[in-house]
């Protein structure tokens, strides 16, 4: 250990401590790409029910993300909405599962 990390074994330990959780978070948690989140929702119709801010025929994108805030379980809940199309919902087609979770991780950014 150099003088300088011995003189503030506080400050080591924050950065020890910063650098795990870097490495210990899922890279689910990476920011969601806005643009083809958008673009996913546009090619399946998603705007003729829903909107970002304001209650269509379907609740708003900011109204899911308000209601699931905190449920661990929030991710996989609108995944399985979405794919599975429960209540006349329709299934989202997606080229990919990460499409699909992009666009969810977008939504519960909201």
């Amino acid at each position: 250990m150099d003088h300088a990390s011995m003189k503030y074994p506080t400050r080591l330990l924050a950065a020890s401590a910063v650098a795990v959780v870097a490495l210990l978070t899922p890279i689910a948690a990476a920011a969601a790409d806005a643009d083809a989140a958008q673009a996913l929702a546009r090619q399946n119709n998603c705007f003729k029910c829903h909107a970002v801010e304001t209650k269509k025929v379907g609740p708003s994108w900011k109204e899911v993300a308000a209601k699931l805030k905190g449920d661990e379980e929030a991710q996989v809940k609108l995944i399985k909405h979405l794919t599975t199309g429960p209540n006349d919902h329709p299934v989202i087609k997606a080229k990919s599962p990460e499409d699909t979770k992009n666009l969810v991780d977008w939504i519960l950014s909201l």
